[in-house]
């Protein structure tokens, strides 16, 4: 069982990102995934996240409007549109799930939002 986020970078702000969660081992559309962000001197948070099959969608205030959280199961992965970045979203982001009671997390990626 594994998680493996990618797609981060740098963008200018107003700019857009797409990150990716990608499962191997298990089907991921079977659980609810999170997105979470941590930023340097700062505590990890929740951004967004999704509940399994395609369940409700939930974002902090400070990025509603903003991104999208999504399934792709054909490539048994969430993905998260980020639009319209802002230097605040600078952090590194992490995806999570939670599966029979174990918390797996993927790799850190790195975004940076700077002009």
């Amino acid at each position: 069982v594994q998680l493996q986020a990618s797609g981060g970078g740098l963008a200018q702000p107003g700019g857009s990102l797409r990150l990716s969660c990608a499962a191997s081992g298990f089907s991921l559309d079977s659980y609810g995934v999170g997105w979470f962000r941590q930023a340097p001197g700062k505590k990890r948070e929740g951004v967004a996240c999704i509940g399994e099959r395609d369940g409700p969608t939930f974002y902090v205030e400070s990025v509603r409007g903003r991104f999208i959280i999504s399934r792709d199961n054909a490539e048994n992965r969430v993905l998260l549109q980020m639009n319209d970045l802002k230097p605040e979203d600078t952090a590194v982001y992490y995806c999570h799930t939670r599966k029979y009671g174990v918390d797996y997390w993927g790799k850190g990626t790195q975004v940076t939002v700077s002009s």
